[in-house]
């Protein structure tokens, strides 16, 4: 059990090559699609994904992203809401149209009763008549108007409303309140906004071994409580300048704001203490579960040449990590005794 390497790493290490070997952009959305696809989660996408063909447009990725990934492609949500701001827009100046019609018409109507007031007394009586009913059709036309003023007023509040909760929650995960793959992958792309010149921090892939003390059904069973309590541990204990994500199950992703690598080694140790200090316990009957163990991989973005290379380095290391019985780090770097842009080496911290 101890042994056994994690499915989730090594899907992540099948995609790594397999985007190379299709000559895939290694931009973060396209790593997710073709993650999502090659996990297999979900049937509909892993046949559309097929259905591409040997060589892969970005035009096709981007049009499948959309269709399964729509966090990934937030212009088309906010178009989207841009649009029915336009067609809400639109109605309320159709609105202002008719009312600039009904005061036309009022106006017309004050003027006729007028010349036949001035002109024709004994008309008069007929004439107040009919300015009564302008008057109390205004009125009404007024009620009217009120009312579809202050409807269009809630959808478009409705409108605000959802586009502040689409912002607010795109970049973090539900269960743990920790960031999310989005975030994370849109933290990696900043990295190297600059390619000739990378922002300096370690980036950390983790996983908590449960394995080492659950059989796969008892992790299934607790597999909801785990997430939250591990989360929640991790928020807790995790630096607020730096970034914490959850990618799935209880896979966990970190970038700290350091070129220093033994920092990021003390500040991972740190988290591992913390998972010793704080018992697990049955969410049913709070029985003490133990103390579950965390594996890390960890990279520097200066031994890595993109994002993708920089998330592969660090799913290599976890496997490592992994395959070695877990409860350890594995620092992705390279000796001084092999050339420049020979093979990385890994090394156990």
């Amino acid at each position: 059990m101890a042994n056994r390497k994690s499915s989730t790493t090594d899907v992540a290490l099948r995609v790594a090559t397999a985007m190379k070997q299709m000559g895939i952009d290694g931009l973060p959305r396209n790593y997710e699609l073709v993650y999502e696809a090659y996990a297999g989660s979900n049937p509909d996408l892993v046949r559309d994904f097929i259905a591409l063909g040997k060589y892969k447009t970005q035009a096709a990725l981007d049009e499948l992203g959309r269709k399964y990934l729509p966090h990934q492609h937030e212009a088309s949500v906010l178009q989207r809401s841009a649009g029915a701001i336009s067609n809400e827009m639109s109605n309320f100046m159709d609105l202002l149209s008719q009312e600039r019609s009904s005061l036309n018409d009022y106006g017309r109507l004050i003027g006729e009763a007028s010349q036949v007031i001035g002109s024709v007394g004994g008309a008069l009586g007929s004439s107040l008549e009919a300015l009564q009913r302008a008057t109390e059709l205004r009125v009404t036309h007024t009620a009217e108007m009120a009312e579809k003023v202050a409807a269009q007023s809630a959808t478009m509040d409705g409108i605000q409303k959802e586009m502040a909760e689409f912002e607010a929650m795109k970049f973090v995960d539900p269960p743990t309140k920790l960031g999310n793959r989005r975030a994370f992958n849109k933290a990696l792309a900043r990295v190297y906004s600059n390619p000739n010149l990378p922002m300096l921090c370690g980036v950390v892939v983790a996983e908590v071994d449960a394995e080492r003390r659950f059989s796969p059904a008892q992790i299934e069973a607790l597999s909801d409580h785990l997430v939250t309590f591990y989360g929640g541990l991790i928020r807790q204990a995790f630096p607020t300048n730096d970034l914490a994500v959850r990618f799935d199950g209880l896979r966990f992703g970190f970038l700290f704001n350091t070129a220093d690598e033994g920092e990021v080694e003390r500040l991972i140790d740190l988290l591992r203490a913390a998972f010793q200090t704080v018992a697990l316990r049955d969410p049913r009957t709070n029985r003490n579960l133990g103390h579950l163990t965390l594996s890390a991989g960890v990279c520097m973005s200066d031994r890595a040449d993109s994002a993708l290379d920089l998330s592969s380095a660090c799913e290599r290391a976890l496997l490592e990590a992994k395959a070695s019985g877990g409860d350890q780090i594995v620092i992705y770097g390279r000796g001084d005794e092999v050339p420049a842009g020979k093979e990385w080496m890994l090394y156990r911290a």
